[in-house]
């Protein structure tokens, strides 16, 4: 089966940068992330994800800041980012340069001082005294009653206001599998009449890809983590995964990550998670078919966790020095048929249980990928008729010819991506 709604043109071999608007600068504005914007253009990011910039609710607030998820109204914005005329640049500034906005929504639960608390009571999950109540153990913010039509009509109206006053270009839903799916089906049939979008689900449910046209890979990523970890995970079980997404509906992408603002904070940078494979980590979500997904602060290379209820800066002091290692993924992603939709994977046989190496193939475009994923040297061999032919090092520029049989010895960490791009090769997007 295919996805019930194609992906808008766009958002084919498309990429997505989380901004995480109150830790980006010290001001923490949309006026001083706009001066970033350009720097990120050209670093190749195509698509600009919001986390949510409704204002807060101060009732059971946590820290001094409070979550970006507990909101306190749904057609607001938080003076703290700005104005909506900051809000209308940020958005212009990004379209002139080429990019597309997408924001957080948050449809599952509310602050507990939103404005629909007191005009809409009725419309909340109440337990058997009659107080607000949440079924996932915040203790900030209440859940809505997805039983009552009039919120439900109320939440797409909502939705629809931002992209009729923000000329908005899709967005992320957080907690998608805490709403009923026919929910979103209603939402995403009515918004997509203002314009065609991007939708993208935090979640990993099978069926919501009816609606959506990328859900989150968390599953491969946490296996991943066990597997740096020295845990239980080998390398044969992440495969099983990935060969998993491989069989989702036509038409619809994994998330693939090694940060997001859940990640930083509960569970560690990248480069707690996985030391000197950090890099090659990353080459993984920008290669493997799916949607690669880059977190603020990555590019600087961002070292710290980021408090998420307290001002935490990014550090953008010196060089952005990822830069170029990003860049030079995000754009051969755009000239290679092989990194494009529809293009086949296959994983090479090799004996080293902390290398991963995969070909992506599609018409005469080839992506060879060779990743260690150890903190120590290790050499492999691989012996295939596919990889054989003359490719070009992405890093290096040099040419290399690959024969059938090869062997390799890798550093601690290292990566290699070697291609084939045919000479038709036009960036798009």
């Amino acid at each position: 089966m295919g996805t019930a709604f194609p992906i808008v043109s766009w958002g084919n071999g498309t990429n997505i940068y989380e901004v995480n608007v109150r830790q980006y600068t010290p001001q923490g504005t949309f006026q001083a992330f706009i001066e970033h914007i350009p720097r990120l253009a050209n670093m190749g990011v195509d698509v600009l994800w919001l986390m949510p910039v409704t204002p807060i609710s101060v009732e059971k607030r946590q820290g001094t800041y409070g979550s970006y998820y507990a909101a306190s109204s749904y057609t607001d914005i938080d003076p703290a980012y700005g104005t909506t005329d900051d809000f209308r640049q940020l958005i212009d500034t990004a379209h002139f340069h080429g990019m597309k906005v997408i924001i957080d929504w948050v449809a599952n639960h509310t602050g507990y001082d939103h404005q629909w608390t007191k005009k809409y009571a009725d419309w909340y999950r109440k337990d058997e005294a009659g107080n607000f109540t949440e079924l996932y153990g915040w203790v900030d913010v209440i859940d809505l009653n997805y039983d009552i039509p009039e919120m439900r009509a109320e939440m797409i109206n909502s939705m629809k206001f931002w992209l009729r006053e923000f000329n908005l270009d899709g967005f992320r839903c957080d907690m998608a599998r805490t709403v009923p799916i026919d929910f979103w089906i209603e939402a995403r049939s009515e918004c997509d009449t203002i314009r065609p979008l991007l939708w993208l689900a935090e979640c990993e449910i099978l069926n919501y890809h009816e609606v959506f046209d990328i859900t989150y890979g968390w599953e491969c990523m946490r296996a991943i983590d066990k597997f740096m970890a020295g845990g239980e995970v080998t390398m044969p079980d992440i495969l099983k995964i990935l060969v998993d997404y491989s069989r989702y509906p036509i038409g619809s992408r994994k998330l693939l990550f090694t940060s997001n603002h859940d990640e930083n904070t509960d569970h560690g940078t990248e480069y707690e998670k996985y030391g000197v494979a950090a890099k090659a980590m990353a080459v993984f979500t920008c290669t493997w078919p799916g949607i690669p997904l880059i977190y603020s602060g990555q590019e600087k290379p961002n070292y710290k966790r980021l408090a998420f209820f307290e001002k935490d800066s990014i550090d953008w002091n010196g060089k952005v020095e990822l830069h170029d290692f990003y860049k030079t993924l995000l754009t051969i992603r755009k000239k290679n048929k092989a990194l494009q939709e529809s293009a086949s994977v296959l994983i090479l046989p090799q004996e080293h249980v902390y290398v991963l190496a995969y070909l992506c193939r599609r018409q005469a475009d080839k992506v060879l990928v060779l990743l260690n994923f150890s903190k120590e040297k290790v050499s492999f061999s691989i012996d295939h008729p596919a990889i054989a032919g003359d490719y070009h090092n992405l890093y290096s520029g040099e040419a290399v010819t690959i024969k059938r049989k090869v062997r390799f010895d890798f550093e601690p960490g290292q990566y290699e991506v070697l291609h084939i791009t045919s000479p038709d090769g036009k960036l798009t997007g």
